[in-house]
């Protein structure tokens, strides 16, 4: 089950640009210096020369900067007002453009294909001066091309391998470095696929990171890039380095603890996260930002709490979600419900995670709590319950299916993990142990390959549980310290690995990081 909310659109904070000096092509324009913001904030170094009109400048890099932290509302301000200023500034179309793709947020609408397709079309008739300019604009079209046939990959897939010919043909410009480097891991992939794209990216990024230390995208896409178990160990530098980049930027503030939570690093994600929730804060009441931003902060502070040992303090984050300016009445449902269920999960009390109440709402938001309470259910003892609970994780899960099939995602026919897990431990209360072991087996084999969510539970861990109830501490040990291989320093799965070693578990080393 996945814990982590996903960031909307529209995040604003008020950003400073420095612009770094040089020339890519002749006709190209470029600035240095820059100017600061009222909040004294920062949002990096970036150089995207462009023909327009030199007063434009700098508010065009304003805009690409807000754009590597995904503050697309504001980006798409400062495009608009070059646009506005220099209306033959052809690559200020572009930028409106790139401003509806929120690639690692979620698939643009057919409403946002077409204004992107337009906004394309006005720079392509505006016939911009460089042949570097418009070679971006041709990127982007080709991701917003008028082709209804198209799915979301095949138009992703286009756009990178055209930034990959930018990035090719102009190895010194740090932007194409950069969305080419996004591009990669914006391409819809599993397994293998996805692991050798992010490699790619973080090849690329790594470079433009050496070369360019304060440039916001290459710190901010290597995070992206290297949040995996696999990989997140060398997402570090870039994690501690971006918050430094843009230090008034909730999202800089917060991106970090993405790789802090991969490696168990838990009070430099709360550190992190502290930051960026009051940073959000600040910003919404300044109306200059959007309650999300706060609440995904939340999120994993709760978390980071948890695996802290810090119970006292997580329950205090689910009672300010409510206080979070901004938020609507179903984000506050929506995410206290999220961290009810992680917090009774997390602390084994199966009695409160039995009686969660799923928000209000259609029933593809209730998943996580259905999920919860099967398990709950079925490890208090109550059969008729947890079945019950699992139907209606089902007929959630069908739900959400339904939709994100059409809005375009790739869904697959199998059940998912969290119901195989809600499954097993049915089973396991059904006093079925084999069939509860084997579908638990199973769950956790899958996450191997898909790999961990950032908050999640690993299902390996939950098969240590299962395997400690029945009496074999041998495997259990085994699987919690597979577990931590993947999740590092997860509370539970030391605990685990302790209760396992005295119940006569050969002590064996512990896969922290």
């Amino acid at each position: 089950m996945r814990f982590a909310k996903a960031l909307p659109r529209g995040i604003f904070v008020t950003l400073t640009i420095v612009a770094k000096a040089a020339v890519f092509v002749g006709q190209e324009h470029h600035h240095e210096g820059g100017t600061e913001a009222a909040s004294g904030g920062h949002l990096g170094q970036v150089h995207f020369p462009t023909s327009c009109a030199p007063a434009v400048q700098q508010n065009f890099e304003k805009g690409v900067a807000l754009l590597h932290s995904f503050q697309y509302s504001a980006s798409e301000g400062a495009f608009k007002q070059v646009a506005n200023a220099n209306p033959s500034c052809a690559i200020a179309y572009w930028g409106e453009a790139m401003t509806l793709w929120h690639s690692l947020w979620e698939h643009p609408d057919e409403a946002s294909l077409k204004s992107g397709y337009n906004e394309l079309e006005n720079a392509s008739r505006l016939k911009a001066r460089t042949d570097r300019e418009r070679a971006y604009i041709a990127a982007a079209a080709a991701f917003f091309q008028d082709d209804p046939k198209l799915d979301y990959a095949a138009r992703a897939k286009a756009y990178s391998a055209a930034m990959g010919k930018i990035h090719e043909h102009y190895p010194e410009d740090g932007e194409a470095a950069a969305f080419y480097g996004l591009s990669l891991i914006s391409i819809p992939a599993h397994g293998d696929a996805d692991l050798a794209n992010r490699k790619r990216a973080i090849a690329v990024l790594n470079q433009l990171f050496a070369a360019e230390p304060d440039h916001p995208g290459a710190a901010h896409y290597l995070i992206h890039a290297c949040d995996t178990p696999e990989l997140a160990s060398q997402g570090l530098d870039a994690a501690r380095r971006y918050a430094r980049i843009a230090p008034d930027s909730s999202h800089a503030l917060h991106m970090p603890s993405h790789i802090f939570s991969r490696l168990g690093l838990w009070q430099e994600s709360i550190d992190s996260n502290l930051a960026a929730a009051a940073a959000a804060e600040q910003a919404t009441k300044a109306h200059l930002g959007d309650a999300h931003y706060q609440l995904h902060a939340l999120d994993f502070l709760e978390y980071a709490y948890l695996q802290s040992g810090r119970n006292a303090n997580a329950r205090h984050v689910i009672d300010e979600v409510a206080g979070v300016p901004g938020a609507s009445s179903d984000d506050i449902a929506d995410h206290q419900a999220t961290m009810r269920a992680r917090y009774a999960l997390e602390t084994h009390d199966w009695k409160m995670a039995a009686a969660l109440e799923p928000p209000a709402g259609a029933l593809y938001v209730q998943d996580t709590t259905w999920w919860a309470r099967a398990i709950g259910a079925a490890r208090d003892g109550d059969v008729i319950a947890a079945r019950a609970d699992v139907e209606k994780l089902d007929a959630a899960t069908a739900e959400s299916k339904a939709r994100r099939k059409k809005q375009g995602y790739e869904v697959k026919d199998e059940k998912n993990i969290d119901q195989l897990e809600a499954e097993a431990w049915l089973a396991y209360a059904e006093r079925n142990k084999d069939d509860a072991l084997k579908t638990l087996r199973a769950a956790a084999d899958r996450q191997d390959r898909e790999g961990v969510d950032d908050l999640g539970i690993p299902s390996r861990e939950m098969l240590g549980d299962m395997l400690m109830e029945s009496n074999q501490p041998e495997a259990a040990l085994a699987a919690y310290q597979a577990a931590l291989k993947e999740s590092p320093n997860r509370l539970d799965s030391l605990h685990g690995v302790d209760l396992a070693s005295k119940a006569g578990a050969k002590d064996q080393a512990v896969g922290s990081k």
